[in-house]
């Protein structure tokens, strides 16, 4: 039996294969705006309620199957109000032409901002200065950048000292490094609640294994006490780093950043829980 191929190549299952290609290139792209967002959790539930509708449905449960689509008639209304942050990060994205991609990093943009952090980190560390700083892999942190004060400012050792000098404005709390630029100052961060977080360490420190723990962003932290240099990621601890140590760490994260990943394998990331916990 030989096989039609003009039949399966016509203009019309073309078009039909670019419909469903640019349905996919629309989800996927709504996936990628909603990590790191609060809308996460409201994405998994809408998914719930949708299988829950579906298994009602084949298994005549009448009362679940009229309660959901209640639920999912207003869903449109209910969307536009929870998503709203969203959808107007988006717009501003689309309005900036980035939607189809973030911006594109150098060597020489990477070799630039680890310069700066071992700038900051060498001079805070030697005068025992407290530092909290976090560094957006692919996981968006817009829900922490809000709360931060926008800087928007290229990175420089002697701007993160500035920032960090007690007793100043923009001291406390962590400053948000995005697309090789200082985002904003003074941002919060989720304290973890681990064990496994040695007693001596403080605040910084379950701030930074905290965002480590819902994110895959790299955090430094100097010690205010003793001028130890921490880095998180992905709910790990590696504390007390000397020179050498974290900038390989950083060279390795940042000069071969994890946006090299499939789209599949991103969706995937995106519904993968984060393992809680921190090692020393």
């Amino acid at each position: 039996m030989s096989i039609d191929w003009s039949q399966i190549f016509t203009w019309q299952n073309l078009m039909n294969l670019i419909d469903i290609l640019a349905v996919w290139f629309f989800i996927y792209k709504m996936i990628m705006l909603l990590k790191g967002t609060k809308a996460v959790q409201l994405f998994n539930g809408i998914i719930i309620i949708v299988a829950i509708k579906a298994v009602s449905y084949y298994l005549n449960l009448h009362t679940v199957s009229y309660i959901m689509d209640q639920v999912i008639n207003w869903a449109v209304v209910v969307l536009v109000i929870i998503f709203q942050p969203e959808i107007r990060r988006a717009l501003e994205r689309l309005g900036r032409n980035d939607i189809f991609g973030g911006s594109h990093k150098t060597k020489e943009d990477t070799n630039h901002l680890i310069d700066g952090l071992d700038k900051a980190i060498q001079y805070m560390s030697k005068r025992r200065i407290g530092a909290l700083i976090t560094i957006q892999m692919q996981t968006g942190l817009e829900d922490y950048i809000e709360t931060g004060i926008p800087l928007d400012a290229d990175v420089s050792g002697e701007l993160l000292i500035n920032i960090f000098i007690p007793n100043t404005p923009l001291h406390d709390g962590a400053v948000i490094i995005r697309d090789n630029k200082i985002a904003v100052a003074a941002a919060y961060l989720p304290l973890s609640e681990s064990n496994m977080i040695p007693k001596e360490l403080g605040t910084r420190h379950r701030a930074a294994v905290g965002i480590s723990e819902v994110t895959d962003a790299v955090t430094l932290v100097v010690s205010e006490e003793t001028g130890a240099v921490t880095i998180t990621k992905n709910s790990q601890l590696m504390h007390d780093l000397s020179r050498e140590d974290y900038l390989k760490f950083l060279h390795v994260q940042l000069d071969s950043p994890e946006k090299e990943n499939t789209w599949w394998q991103n969706v995937l990331d995106f519904f993968k829980p984060k393992k809680g916990g921190a090692k020393k």
